[in-house]
């Protein structure tokens, strides 16, 4: 074995000094053999450990980790090929470069240690030249594995800051859905001369639906859908601000409701109300969003129902005999188009009748292949279930939106609300 060449140790690109800090196991039946690497290795500033065998080394390996291992190949009991698959078999967190030292030079049994689990080979007898070439090639790949590591534990701990941020958001947002609800209270309101039955159900933790009604006046009611562009929390934000502006609870905040000269409450009409809402979203709000809406004045006493369209899907009535109308021509988004008109609807309701308003999560929900529920799946819905009261009919809609969608995550909030006239209020 050739030893006579020393090399001076230089800093590798990692700021390592050569054999600085790197500790090696050097496996071999002749004591000679390894006293010989043992010296050459010290001199050149590795910390070396002996082993006569590769049982020894095992045994050394369950309580300590070694950066290098030369192992010779031949060796009574457990050859070195043996010896490399039970050290690669110990699952070792920090990676161990492997050199078996051999006389073989047939391909053949190259690739045998190869496949072991050997890193590399040196053919004895061993030149230093050669054996510190091979040793700064391991000293590289467990450097460049050390900073391997390091970065892995960098981007886990910014991982898990990362976590615990989204663990925090997702709280918020759970608290901010529990209070969204809180936006729709009454699920089911009694008007007297009829009833408002509301669905709500957000795609994600919050959304940008919106349904509700208020009293104009003992005698005039009002109902509501809203979908506002967008998802999460600015959407959920704006249908906060519309709960307000159209909350029977504040009725000074409402900016559907005005004042008759007699002094009672009154309401503008409600192609005025859309108006109005249109002019506070791009002169005052001065935001990036818009809304769709359908709004109902409705009669509690004979019935007659004004109405306007802005962008929301058509409003249907569910007449008591089954017949089913589709209302309005469609209407320009709220917030969309500065001075946008709209046009009122005037219908009548007899008792028995349903005027329903639905959100596009509910007309445009696909189907697996794509092909949404449309108006007319809705009329199909509404016409099947007819017999059910409002509030069971719209749970009836929503396992009936699973069903066509086949899953229960829809796409986009789902949002209704069914008013029920019965007249004489």
């Amino acid at each position: 074995m050739d030893l006579s060449s020393t090399p001076q140790p230089n800093p590798d690109r990692f700021g390592h000094s050569a054999g600085a800090g790197q500790s090696v196991l050097v496996v071999d039946d002749s004591r000679a053999q390894r006293r010989m690497l043992t010296v050459q290795l010290t001199r050149w500033g590795y910390r070396v450990t002996e082993a006569e065998s590769g049982e020894a080394a095992l045994r050394l390996l369950t309580d300590t980790g070694f950066d290098l291992i030369l192992s010779d190949w031949m060796m009574p009991g457990m050859s070195g090929l043996e010896f490399c698959r039970a050290f690669r078999a110990l699952g070792r967190e920090s990676y161990g470069y492997f050199i078996l030292l051999t006389s073989k030079s047939d391909k053949a049994e190259v690739a045998d240690g190869l496949e072991a689990g050997a890193d590399d080979f040196l053919t004895k007898p061993v030149s230093a030249d050669e054996l510190r070439a091979r040793l700064r090639a391991g000293e590289r790949l467990l450097a460049m594995q050390r900073e391997l590591v390091e970065k892995n534990r960098l981007l886990g701990a910014a991982l898990g800051k990362i976590q615990q941020l989204y663990d925090s958001l997702d709280r918020d947002l759970i608290e901010a859905r529990k209070l969204q609800q809180t936006l729709v209270r009454e699920r089911f309101r009694d008007f007297g001369g009829g009833t408002a039955s509301l669905l709500l159900r957000p795609s994600g933790h919050v959304g940008g639906d919106l349904v509700g009604s208020f009293v104009i006046n003992p005698r005039r009611v009002a109902v509501y859908s809203v979908d506002v562009s967008g998802h999460g929390v600015a959407s959920a934000m704006m249908t906060a601000r519309l709960a307000g502006l159209l909350s029977g609870a504040s009725p000074d905040q409402n900016i559907a409701l005005t004042s008759a000269a007699d002094g009672r409450r009154d309401a503008w009409p409600p192609e005025l109300v859309a108006a109005r809402l249109n002019r506070m979203m791009i002169e005052d709000l001065q935001v990036d969003q818009y809304f769709t809406m359908a709004y109902a004045e409705i009669d509690l006493a004979t019935g007659q129902c004004m109405m306007v369209q802005a962008g929301h899907p058509h409003p249907m009535v569910l007449r008591h005999d089954g017949a089913v109308e589709v209302l309005g021509q469609g209407g320009l988004p709220v917030g969309l188009i500065e001075g946008a008109s709209y046009q009122r609807i005037a219908l009548r309701l007899f008792p028995g009748d349903r005027l329903m308003l639905v959100s596009d999560g509910i007309t445009e929900c696909p189907d697996p292949a794509g092909q949404e529920l449309g108006s007319e799946g809705l009329q199909t819905v509404m016409q099947h279930h007819a017999a059910q009261p409002s509030p069971q009919l719209l749970e009836t809609l929503v396992w009936d939106l699973v069903r066509h969608a086949g899953t229960d995550e829809f796409p986009d909030d789902v949002s209704a609300l069914i008013f029920d006239f019965r007249g004489g209020g």
